[in-house]
């Protein structure tokens, strides 16, 4: 006892001297980013509103992406659709900005993330209206797939990201035990994202983080559809770069269409596209001419599997978010729903019930459980996915109501709709919907809903849930997707910790976690000597140049030495190694003595 009791105060006083260090808040300077030219002034009224109306068949590129607020058509303004060679230039000087920052410290990178931390948690009513506006989505919304999941990927980095970006040694095998192997991570360049308008805000911090955090720059080209918020998040990371001294470009943000982004993918070092699969493919052809890597986050149809012994009125509220949030804008996109035969009357009653009670309207006009459709003409498409369900024997059996909506919004709008009695020949279940559709489906046995849910193009995520957790974990384990929740939905991602990414049409590669924190580095495998300069390599006398009658009688004998699987043979092989070795070095030293 007299032995551990002083180990025992010493415990407790680092422990307590931790805890109070941890009561000390760490110094983190504030930035100011202007943001008066995207506040709400008050004065914006129907007279003097600017109403866009778009073009009907899609959006035409021009030299310039015009942005307007979906959800009331509100005109917000535009920007340049950059050139080829604008383009170049941008990635041009980002490379230039890379090469000085990749000589930063952690503890420097881990500042520039404490001031986008503290920004974000200060400003997360202005982060959100401006997603809102851009896209239309509500401001609970915004709060969950924007801040949050921003905020952890941040604690994340601060956390681990320094752990996960030091060498990693690794076991050095039988052959080389007089060596150290390990692994190293040194920043691959200029990493370029293409991203998608769902997250406008995640979607920017997201590549951004794990690039500049691993020594990287960054080139991100926002979708037309919300280039509005992306470039004033752009500030913010201006600003907190500056904060911390970092060089001036490190960071840039993007607009344009086809061509800009087929113009960086042909510059950068790395490319990180999140978009549709068709997109991907061309995005990968491109890829190919410089032969850099990529990383495809493509599109989800993930099935959402519901057991006969849940806790129905949980599974609902779930399924709703999964389904709806966003208009659709989700973590994972919920768009086929399984559920028991036992349950399914139940379960649909009571989702309809909600679904009737959920309103559709402008976000920022009034309490809106659900705001509008951020692309054009989507919810036309969205339409023409339920008339074929419909003709095809499925039944609607609930819909969303509207709020007042407005005479000048165009088609921005779609419903939170239930269908019954759908099946896999509707294109409702097998293309992506990205809206507030959800079609329902019964299976008898878990074996018929593991066939139903791997029977799709599409493999990023599902959902499981059982009152039996191993139940559900056997379930899942069965599907083929890249990430999935047990007795919840989404949850995967606001585990920062853990890679995000699909299989077949949903995409490869990973971002988030460890795999794509260390996706954005050139990983180098390096061996050195472990006993330097005491114990050195030196190439065995029977294999040296000119090579000895018994080289390959060494050589076999070595073999066996090392990866025998008996060890009475290993043995064996061992003295015949060294009895050649010292057959060897006798005739090397009769010789030399001869001369």
């Amino acid at each position: 006892m007299g032995f551990w009791w002083p180990l025992l105060v010493l415990g407790i006083a680092f422990a307590v001297c931790r805890f109070l260090l941890m009561l000390i808040p760490p110094k983190v300077p504030s930035i100011e980013v202007d943001a008066s030219d995207v506040l709400e002034d008050g004065s914006q009224t129907k007279e003097n509103s600017f109403i866009y109306i778009p073009r009907r068949g899609g959006v035409t590129p021009t030299d310039k992406v015009q942005c307007y607020e979906p959800a009331t058509m509100k005109y917000l303004g535009y920007f340049p659709a950059l050139t080829p060679d604008e383009v170049k230039e941008h990635v041009a000087q980002a490379r230039k900005a890379q090469m000085i920052w990749a000589k930063s410290s952690f503890r420097q990178r881990r500042q520039f993330l404490r001031i986008l931390l503290k920004y974000i948690i200060e400003h997360q009513e202005l982060i959100c209206e401006i997603s809102s506006r851009d896209t239309g989505k509500t401001m609970v919304d915004a709060s969950l797939g924007e801040i949050m999941t921003t905020c952890e990927k941040i604690t994340w980095l601060l956390a681990e990201g320094e752990k996960w970006l030091k060498p990693e040694y690794r076991s050095s095998g039988r052959s080389m035990l007089h060596k150290r192997a390990k692994v190293e991570f040194y920043p691959l360049g200029v990493i370029g994202a293409i991203v998608s308008w769902n997250y406008p805000f995640h979607n920017v911090f997201n590549p951004m983080l794990a690039a500049v955090f691993s020594g990287n720059a960054a080139v991100i080209k926002v979708s037309e559809h919300a280039s509005w918020s992306g470039c004033f998040y752009f500030r913010i990371i201006q600003e907190a770069l500056a904060a911390v001294g970092a060089p001036d470009n490190l960071v840039h943000v993007l607009t344009g269409f086809k061509e800009t982004g087929q113009a960086l993918v042909s510059s950068v070092d790395k490319i990180i596209f999140v978009g549709s699969p068709g997109v991907g493919k061309m995005i990968m052809q491109k890829a190919a001419e410089t032969l850099i890597p990529v990383t495809l986050e493509l599109g989800g149809k993930d099935a959402f599997i519901v057991c006969e012994d849940v806790d129905v009125p949980y599974v609902v509220q779930v399924a709703i978010r999964g389904a709806l949030q966003s208009s659709g804008q989700n973590f994972a996109g919920a768009e086929r729903f399984y559920v028991h035969k036992d349950i399914f009357s139940t379960f649909v009653a009571q989702l309809v019930k909600l679904v009737k009670s959920v309103s559709v309207g402008p976000p920022l006009a009034g309490r809106y459980d659900m705001g509008a459709i951020c692309v054009q003409e989507h919810a036309e498409k969205l339409q023409n996915l339920v008339d074929d369900a419909l003709e095809k024997g499925a039944d609607i059996v609930g819909r969303g109501r509207f709020g007042h909506l407005g005479e000048d919004v165009v088609y921005q709008f779609f419903p939170p709709t239930v269908l019954v009695n759908v099946d896999h020949s509707m294109k409702l279940m097998q293309e992506e919907v990205f809206g507030p559709i959800i079609p329902i489906m019964t299976f008898s046995s878990d074996e018929e809903a593991i066939s139903l849910a791997n029977d799709s193009k599409y493999g990023l995520g599902c959902a499981v849930f059982s009152g039996n957790q191993k139940r559900a974990i056997e379930i899942a384990s069965q599907l083929h997707c890249g990430v999935a929740a047990i007795n919840d939905f989404g949850s995967t991602y606001l585990c920062q910790s853990l890679p995000f990414g699909g299989v077949k049409d949903s995409g490869f590669g990973r971002f988030a976690g460890v795999e794509g924190l260390r996706a954005c580095c050139l990983v180098k495998s390096v061996v050195e000597d472990r006993w330097w300069p005491y114990i050195k390599t030196k190439i065995p006398k029977p294999i040296q140049y000119p090579v000895a009658e018994n080289g390959f009688e060494f050589q076999e004998s070595l073999v066996e030495a090392l990866y025998g699987l008996n060890v009475w043979d290993r043995l064996q092989a061992l003295v015949n190694v060294l009895k050649i070795l010292s057959v060897q070095n006798y005739t090397s030293r009769t010789l030399l003595e001869g001369q």
